[in-house]
């Protein structure tokens, strides 16, 4: 099929199959992590952005291709996890800028053109300083290739664009040498090259459906499992237009809401089943289709549903006046958040490492906490991007975010806050601790690789100081020993281990007895942090 025009229906599909194909491969992407950490979540990242957007997509009523794309961007902007998620809404928001002053319902060649260099320029400006060879890179280098030539069809134009992002994707070793080191490609671009495909797919009329979705530890729970989706969705439509009914298009769409995803057509009729957390988008979605014949609900957990049932309805409180400040941080493990609420943190958004937060989350907690001044701990650096985006989405509310891109720098800071100072005052404070704490991680390796000179094996455990790799090492202990020495000098006045879930008692003795070996002045705090992935997450204060 060759096209010289994008309308609605066809833009729907291209951004949906984008979603799909990304969503089919988000494990594969997330394996291109630099550090061969288990926690590598680019893919998931990105897929549960853009997947943000087609839900607001497949809710849209309006016919009108500007507001579908308006939507759209305002989906994955409220969805943008991780820097590179972040980075893929404001392409997004870009191809909306684009093209909401145009005079006509579809997209011309040159107004195609117009969107993906919007998409080009919106999202560079979403990056305060841009690095080569990453996601930026292939978005740039796309466009370029497409504005060095003219098209006589939209499918042309979409080939040539993907054919520039996959060459500049396999470049991006050559312009960034952690990626050359450890043997990869950049992991957001190749989540956008996936999203691309997906595009140009659609244009070729190949409509993707989405596997359903698998447990991430193969070992996990059967109750975990079970849960993954709530509500148990069968019914049975009658087709409004079985003439321009088609079962791919629906089956593409109500896939990106859960699994188990049955679709089947008989003449006039499709009956259909799906597991998912969102019944209600999934009824709107089919409904569009025609009438339904059937419908039941069921909720996969009775438990939950009878206790739900059983909950007396809350009766209206006064809304409170706002408070003068507000401290909003990110953590993981029982332990950790239970510190941070200790040393007066009022909202913890579960999550970081190994699971992003959506800008949405931070909207969500700000609001929350109902105060005058916020202050945002990230705690991650892959999680300070989405909450630099949702600080200026709050009216009414002075937000900062401090640049805590780790768990040690964020526990130290909270040593210098002051409810009594101003936010400029708390901020150059807290920050001034972050610049004095040295972090410390103990965690394991999941691929053989080298990075900056050290030889890493699968299974070693591997000390990261301040974001690099230092030790890696089959023992545990050893490990431990050596990332110890490295961080812990004479002028360390504290030391902070949060100990994770596979740490015993034995192992916390000794990890005490070895810093005070290193330095017998040191102060030495054990903490049951209670994470996952991470067997020690260390603090070391001046």
């Amino acid at each position: 099929m060759s096209v010289s025009s994008i309308d609605v229906a066809l833009f729907r599909r291209m951004v949906i199959n984008g979603a799909v194909n990304l969503k089919n491969n988000h494990e594969e992407v997330d394996r291109l992590n630099v550090f061969p950490v288990p926690d590598g979540d680019t893919g998931t990242n990105m897929s549960m952005t853009v997947t943000s957007g087609i839900r607001e997509l497949e809710a849209c009523e309006s016919s009108s291709i500007i507001d579908n794309a308006k939507v759209l961007s305002r989906g994955a902007l409220m969805g943008a996890r991780g820097n590179s998620g972040v980075i893929l809404s404001q392409f997004f928001r870009g191809l909306y800028v684009g093209l909401k002053e145009i005079p006509h319902n579809y997209l011309t060649i040159e107004d195609f053109t117009n969107c993906l260099q919007s998409g080009r320029e919106i999202a560079y400006k979403a990056v305060m300083e841009p690095v080569e060879g990453t996601i930026l890179t292939v978005i740039r280098e796309a466009i370029a290739a497409v504005k060095e030539q003219s098209f006589e069809t939209i499918d042309d134009l979409l080939a040539c664009y993907l054919a520039a992002a996959k060459k500049s994707l396999e470049n991006t070793p050559n312009l960034l040498p952690v990626l050359k080191e450890a043997g990869v490609v950049d992991s957001g671009g190749a989540g956008f090259v996936k999203i691309i495909e997906g595009m140009d797919l659609a244009l070729k009329g190949e409509i993707l459906t989405a596997a359903d979705a698998q447990p991430q530890v193969a070992e996990a729970k059967k109750e975990e499992i079970d849960i993954k989706f709530l509500y148990s969705i069968d019914f049975v439509l009658e087709l409004k237009k079985p003439d321009q009914f088609v079962e791919k298009e629906l089956k593409a769409a109500l896939s990106l809401l859960g699994d188990s995803l049955s679709v089947t057509r008989e003449e006039n009729q499709v009956k259909a089943h799906i597991n998912t957390n969102r019944p209600g988008r999934a009824i709107e979605i089919s409904q569009k289709q025609g009438e339904f014949l059937s419908l039941t609900i069921d909720n996969r957990k009775v438990q939950i549903a009878n206790n739900a049932a059983n909950q007396q309805v809350a009766t209206a409180t006064p809304i409170a006046p706002k408070k003068e400040f507000a401290l909003v941080a990110v953590c993981f493990g029982d332990g950790i958040v239970n510190t941070f609420k200790e040393l007066g943190v009022d909202y913890v958004i579960e999550g970081g490492q190994t699971m992003n937060p959506s800008t949405e989350s931070f909207v969500e907690a700000i609001k929350q906490v109902n105060a005058k001044n916020v202050i945002i701990i990230p705690n991650n650096s892959n999680v300070i991007m989405a909450a630099k985006q949702a600080a200026g989405m709050v009216d009414g509310v002075n937000v900062a975010v401090l640049r805590a891109k780790t768990i040690a720098q964020g526990y130290a800071s909270l040593v210098n806050y002051n409810p009594d100072a101003s936010l400029d005052e708390n901020v150059e404070a807290m920050t001034e601790q972050i610049n004095n704490v040295t972090s410390g991680e103990l965690t394991y390796s999941i691929r053989d690789t080298e990075i900056k000179g050290v030889k890493i094996t699968s299974g070693d455990y591997m000390g990261i100081s301040n974001g690099e790799i230092v030790v890696s090492t089959a023992k545990k202990e050893d490990a431990l020993r050596d990332l110890l020495s490295k961080i812990i000098d004479d002028e360390s006045a504290v030391v902070t281990l949060f100990c994770g879930k596979d740490v015993t008692k034995e192992e916390m003795k000794f990890a005490e007895k070895t810093c005070l070996d290193i330095n017998p002045d040191i102060d030495v705090e054990l903490i049951e942090g209670n994470q996952d992935i991470y067997s020690y997450i260390i603090a070391v204060e001046k």
